[in-house]
């Protein structure tokens, strides 16, 4: 059995504890500015001082190998559940540390109750996100059966760290950041002891491109493959730097051994995910030779230097659309900065590139934009736009927007109420600002929009895409479109729903028609909504099919 010395690792909890708010204390600002400047505040530098670096895992592995047997790493058997909230970058992630737990030898379960351990993965982005995994850890508390382990994983493992594992009621045992989910057998050994045990140190080369992910449901046709880790961007609104480390791609042909693995199993669509994907940068020994330069987008910056070396995202792009050709590929999230022709033309030659680009706007007002750093102005993102249009004439655009940013009056709000008129967007994610304490808004900003009136944006912003996309899907009415099957639609047992190439929701009823999930069908479209279209079965078809009957 293992062994503990409570009192020191107690002692050594509350220390860490304590250097947490003496860092808060230390970086808060003293007397917050309106304006902010770019260059203040934490940076790219700010991971690599040693001081950010240190008492970010205990027990330290030295001092765990002196007690702790191989054996005792192993699942042997034990239940783990797993339960993920956020966005398709932690669905992602539970993938992978379903994949590292079960080669480990735990076994998944569905029921709490049976749970040896329960594992949340969790999203830091906004106020609202975190709330809910304090609430799911107080859940797990009062309705505990047995002695299990609670582990939250994850940004908000990363943001909030050991205040995890010493608010009063005990109610997690580990906390395991981003980078971290191979010490994860470690870390729940130690926990079985009674030990808490936290790692929440940051890597500048983790990628976890050996691991197999190992998804929640293998007879879905749709599947997600991580190209990249971490973001460079600091845009000030966004924790993701501060909780997923800096920008690091991982090796393409680790990333077409996947896609060729997943077309094998019979998948028909991958999306391609990373905090940025367009500025994907394969650095890798293998790449050295095949180093490319690509020039950023005019009238586009960054604060970060410009990225040269490598295979870039366009070259990513052409190999994983050459895997096959009856396979869509999409991917998110981009970044309007990292738009060069070469991706522009390649989705518009190949059938399978889908021509839906995410392109996030955030604002459509040049003072917000420039506070938020995004890096550009609205006439150039619009100049974005209106090229692409002009290379690929049925390009859907969707994109996302923050309401009530620090220092933004009603005429900023209307010139992103104007913005989403003029793109015409076939969907938009719309959020309220949330500041996350330690971005560079956090330290260098006001957030002076009252909760009410970025509640009003909030709604009109939600209210304006949905008028605009009502629009868009009813002149769709009478046209055929290609939609992939990916389940059964909750209207009924004969319906069925996919999406179409611009990422729109079609619920087909098949009636006697036989259509299976993974099928490309035409589909006539009969009516629509804010959010989905209805359509009759036509015929079953494949990408070139369809594109030979379009031409």
């Amino acid at each position: 059995m293992l062994r503990r010395n409570t009192r020191l690792f107690a002692t050594f909890i509350k220390l860490s504890a304590d250097r947490t708010c003496c860092h808060n204390a230390a970086t808060s600002p003293v007397q917050p500015k309106s304006k902010l400047d770019i260059k203040d505040g934490p940076g790219l530098s700010h991971f690599l001082k040693d001081s950010h670096r240190k008492n970010k895992i205990f027990p330290a592995h030295a001092d765990t190998h002196a007690y702790i047997s191989t054996e005792e790493l192993k699942g042997d058997g034990k239940k783990v559940m797993l339960t993920t909230f956020g966005c398709q970058m932690n669905v992602n992630d539970m993938e992978l540390v379903r994949g590292l737990l079960l080669e480990n030898g735990y076994v998944e379960t569905k029921d709490e109750s049976e749970a040896d351990a329960v594992l949340i993965m969790t999203c830091s982005i906004r106020d609202g996100a975190e709330e809910k995994i304090w609430n799911r850890l107080k859940h797990l508390k009062r309705n505990q059966r047995k002695q299990r382990t609670v582990a939250v994983l994850g940004c908000m493992a990363e943001r909030v760290k050991s205040t995890l594992l010493t608010t009063p009621g005990n109610l997690c045992q580990v906390v395991a950041g981003p980078d971290s989910y191979r010490d994860l057998p470690r870390l729940l050994a130690l926990s079985r002891s009674g030990t808490k045990a936290m790692n929440v140190q940051l890597s500048f080369e983790e990628t976890y491109a050996d691991v197999t992910p190992v998804r929640v449901d293998a007879s879905s046709k749709t599947a997600f493959v991580s190209i990249m880790r971490g973001c460079d961007n600091m845009c000030t609104y966004c924790i993701v730097p501060f909780t997923r480390g800096r920008e690091r791609s991982r090796p393409i042909d680790s990333i077409i051994d996947e896609v060729r693995r997943l077309r094998d199993e019979g998948v028909k669509q991958i999306t391609l995910l990373g905090q940025n994907v367009n500025s994907y940068r394969d650095t890798s020994e293998s790449s050295i030779s095949l180093g490319v330069h690509s020039k950023m987008v005019d009238g586009f910056s960054t604060v970060y230097g410009q990225k040269s070396g490598g295979r870039s995202f366009a070259t990513l792009l052409d190999h994983v659309s050459r895997v096959d050709d009856e396979m869509r590929i999409r991917f998110t999230s981009p970044h309007p900065k990292d738009f060069p022709n070469d991706v522009i033309h390649l989705i518009k030659q190949r059938n399978n590139i889908c021509n839906q680009i995410h392109l996030p706007a955030q604002s459509g007002d040049d003072g917000v934009l420039e506070a938020m750093g995004r890096g550009y102005t609205r006439d150039t993102y619009l100049s974005l736009v209106n090229h692409i249009r002009n290379t690929i004439p049925h390009v859907s655009f969707t994109s996302d927007f923050i309401g009530g940013f620090c220092g933004e009056r009603e005429e900023a709000h209307q010139n992103t109420l104007s913005l989403m008129r003029q793109v015409e967007y076939s969907y938009c994610f719309v959020f309220p600002y949330s500041m996350r304490e330690g971005t560079r808004a956090h330290r260098k900003l006001v957030d002076d929009v009252p909760e009410e009136v970025k509640s009003r944006r909030h709604k009109e912003l939600t209210t304006l895409f949905r008028e605009i996309t009502l629009k868009k899907n009813l002149s769709r009415v009478g046209t055929k479109e290609l939609v992939l099957i990916e389940g059964r639609a909750k209207r009924g047992e004969n319906c069925m729903s996919g999406r179409t190439d611009g990422g729109i929701v079609v619920h087909i009823d098949r009636e006697e028609k036989k259509i299976d999930i993974g099928d490309y069908v035409v589909a006539k479209i009969t009516g629509a909504t804010s959010q989905s279209m209805s359509g009759e079965f036509v015929s079953v078809s494949s990408l070139r099919e369809y594109e030979h009957d379009l031409n």
